[in-house]
């Protein structure tokens, strides 16, 4: 007959057998507190191929990815990127002007003395699902719009000749 163990558990004051026993599970580690971002793949391997894409553009496409605020804003100074990462400002300056370029980096209103920047969210988003399907289908309608405006000029123009 085989060795059977018989583990039970007591109540240490009264003595009582316990039904069942208690499992300590311990704390779960979330690897995601600290921050995370959806990336597009399709738009991470246009980067990786990208000849003109410099190793500072992504160092410092990298460095804005890991402080996205949310709605993709970007709220850290190209003097606090350069420090981080240890280059000079100017060299960050370029990167953020060729990111802009490429149309990874959308540049926005002037906020003091700097201009104050998103990601593209065809590239990566941070915040609700929701918000995203959203920005698209502004987006999408938008560019309905400017086909038609653009459509409209140009029937025009035909008519006025």
């Amino acid at each position: 007959m085989k060795n059977i163990r018989n583990i039970c558990q007591y109540d240490a004051n009264t003595g009582e057998l316990l039904n069942g026993v208690l499992v300590h599970c311990g704390v779960k580690h979330n690897p995601y507190a600290g921050g995370w971002v959806m990336n597009s793949q399709e738009a991470l391997i246009i980067i990786s191929k990208d000849k003109d894409m410099t190793r500072d553009a992504l160092r410092v496409f990298i460095n804005v990815c890991g402080k996205l605020d949310f709605q993709n804003l970007i709220q850290v100074s190209q003097t606090e990127i350069a420090k981080e990462i240890d280059i000079d400002r100017y060299r960050v300056s370029k990167a953020v002007k060729l990111l802009v370029t490429k149309g990874i980096l959308l540049q926005g209103p002037k906020a003091g003395r700097s201009f104050a920047y998103k990601l593209n969210p065809d590239y990566g988003w941070k915040g609700k699902v929701k918000n995203l399907n959203e920005y698209r289908k502004e987006t999408e309608e938008r560019e309905k719009q400017d086909l038609k405006k653009r459509h409209l000029k140009s029937h025009q123009n035909n008519i006025d000749e």
